[in-house]
């Protein structure tokens, strides 16, 4: 794939995502707040692994725009391998996976050619499991009592070692002691679209996703490359971080109070570099993935590679 094409497959996730965050931005809905079945994380019909980075976004949007009630996804040829047909005139949707190619390069220091790798982006085409004949998806597993403590995030969080003070007046991550701090649970309240328990929890693990970002853990930083909007990047990576988490651990992921502060600047960040969404996309699944491996062995969850989309 050459270099425009590859930046075409940028610029088309990004343009779905900026959509769908701009068609809900009013009411501080964005493509990751999934309620239902679709607030799962996406999964490869045919390989039964959940897909990852930027893929999860693109096919949370996808799925909300065209009102898909599943988060099955699969190519036509995967479709074919489960014993079912793609309907005619559905319409796919894009997903990206990166090839990893032999280049040539020249050393800047020798001038001499040397063998290198790059890795390229390219797009692949999945349909969902609304948009086939012949497969019929299980009933989702019924939603987790919101009134109740969720002893499995409890134990998810406990098996990372992160120290969490409950009390205060807010929810934040500080460097300097190393910890989370959250308000007393019992000032978490409900609304009209979520628990106080989801709220509670949907916090906490945006909070979690923070604490990876560190040197001796994830090693994040956005300051070279994004100057002033770097805090912007990083929060929107915590909140990826909280989305999927939310899906895998089966809490319904609901906004934050303080999202109207940041969805303009992440737009303008988003539009201004075409390539944001997939770095803060990729640094959340990272975050993701660190947190899984702290988890006991028997709790493991298995993610797919980008590769299994093609």
């Amino acid at each position: 794939m050459n270099a425009s094409l590859s930046r075409d497959v940028y610029t088309q996730v990004t343009d779905t995502i900026i959509s769908a965050i701009e068609a809900g931005a009013g009411q501080w809905d964005m493509p990751w707040h999934r309620h239902g079945v679709t607030h799962t994380r996406p999964m490869n019909a045919l390989t039964g692994k959940r897909y990852r980075g930027v893929n999860v976004l693109a096919l949370w949007a996808a799925a909300e725009a065209r009102g898909f009630t599943t988060g099955l996804w699969g190519t036509y040829r995967q479709w074919q391998e489960k014993g079912a047909q793609v309907r005619k005139g559905e319409k796919s949707s894009l997903v990206v996976f990166f090839k990893e190619l032999a280049v040539d390069e020249t050393n800047p220091e020798t001038g001499e050619t040397e063998r290198g790798r790059r890795l390229i982006a390219k797009a692949s085409y999945v349909f969902n499991a609304n948009q086939v004949d012949g497969f019929v998806a299980s009933e989702p597993a019924a939603p987790a009592n919101p009134a109740e403590v969720l002893s499995q995030v409890e134990a998810y969080v406990t098996a990372t070692g992160a120290r969490v003070a409950f009390g205060g007046e807010g929810a934040f991550y500080r460097p300097l002691t190393d910890t989370i701090h959250m308000p007393d649970r019992s000032r978490f309240v409900g609304s009209a679209t979520s628990s106080a328990t989801e709220c509670l929890y949907s916090t906490l693990l945006h909070e979690l996703t923070h604490w990876t970002g560190i040197k001796t853990r994830c090693d994040r930083e956005f300051g070279k490359r994004f100057g002033d909007d770097a805090y912007a990047m990083e929060e929107l990576v915590a909140e990826l971080g909280a989305a999927f988490l939310c899906a895998d651990l089966g809490i319904a992921n609901t906004p934050r109070p303080d999202h109207a502060a940041y969805i303009s600047h992440w737009l303008t960040v988003l539009k201004a570099d075409k390539k944001a969404i997939f770095t803060a996309a990729s640094k959340a699944s990272q975050a993701v993935d660190y947190l899984d491996a702290l988890q006991p062995a028997e709790k493991a969850r298995e993610t797919d590679e980008l590769e299994e989309a093609a």
